[in-house]
């Protein structure tokens, strides 16, 4: 298959598709970290490019509930952070609503605010081997829902399990938009 990661810079889903044999390609403004398939660019100039299937990974920063509290800051609406918010959600629609045959979007839980449609399916990183909570949704379309691989039970005590991405720091934003391995490799294995 030819499968398009959007919105990705590690390579880690383009690589685990890759081991399975498939023509991988990921896309993003930013360089790759792993060397491979690689456009930097614009992912929306190649969606009609003849793919089977895209795992995309919209940028989340305006889109996420986390970020709903900055909507209205002292209670005024910022309105410059709506406009956003609506880009970023016509971009994430744009995404989802391609001529792609097969397409996963995968974003944390949204603001109510924007109105994207209801999740197909919540997993967690603990769900396939990492003794992680990062509660990620999945908005799938001629997909099946992912399987969990390897159950690991979290205790509500483990703070680390519950706060690993809020670590500050300069590469904050990227050590959270990486993809766990164990996620990566179900998607090739389940999907492709």
């Amino acid at each position: 298959m030819k499968i398009l990661i959007a919105c990705e810079f590690s390579g880690i889903v383009r690589e685990a598709f890759k081991a399975k044999g498939h023509d991988a390609w990921s896309c993003d403004l930013l360089p790759t970290e792993i060397p491979g398939q690689h456009i930097q660019g614009d992912v929306l100039a190649i969606l009609d490019n003849g793919w089977d299937m895209m795992i995309a990974h919209p940028p989340c920063t305006y889109l996420s509930n986390a970020g709903a509290r900055f909507l209205y800051p002292k209670g005024t609406l910022n309105k410059e952070r709506l406009a956003l918010g609506l880009d970023a959600k016509d971009f994430f629609l744009k995404l989802y609503n391609s001529n792609i045959p097969k397409v996963c979007i995968e974003n944390p839980t949204p603001s109510k605010v924007f109105g994207i449609p209801k999740c197909t399916q919540i997993i967690q990183p603990s769900f396939f081997g990492h003794a992680m909570q990062k509660r990620t949704c999945l908005w799938l379309r001629n997909l099946p829902e992912l399987l969990p691989t390897e159950i690991i039970e979290i205790a509500q005590s483990t703070k680390v399990a519950g706060n690993w991405f809020n670590k500050g720091g300069k590469d904050r934003q990227k050590n959270r938009a990486r993809t766990f391995p164990g996620i990566a490799n179900a998607m090739a294995e389940q999907w492709g």
